[in-house]
């Protein structure tokens, strides 16, 4: 007579990874540079990382407005700061570094001088 063993399932268990600390390298310049940022830029997780970019995506707008029609303001308060204003709009646009790269090229003048 033939019996058979009840087969019984587990589920694997997690092993956690083991660190190996003598591989690698510390570079003491990385947790600096993260003690020395503001508190606002500090992201002690990554759900927390991901709530600020949703968050500054969507007050994100996108326009697309003739060069020529672009106003550049110098205050004479502070006559270093100059301000990009769009037609129609009192508000100071804040191009991102690409879109400022083609301004710049379109006066000649590099990004970085300006």
């Amino acid at each position: 007579m033939t019996s058979l063993a009840p087969v019984i399932e587990t589920t694997p268990q997690a092993v956690p990874w083991r660190i190996d600390v003598n591989r690698g390298q510390r570079i003491g310049r990385v947790s600096s540079e993260w003690f020395l940022r503001p508190d606002d830029e500090k992201f002690l997780s990554l759900t927390d990382l991901y709530a600020r970019v949703c968050a500054r995506a969507d007050k994100a707008s996108t326009r697309i407005v003739e060069s020529r029609s672009l106003r550049v303001e110098a205050r004479s308060d502070n006559a270093e700061r100059l301000t990009l204003l769009a037609p129609g709009d009192d508000h100071p646009i804040a191009p991102t570094n690409w879109s400022f790269g083609q301004l710049s090229s379109l006066v000649g003048a590099p990004a970085s001088y300006l």
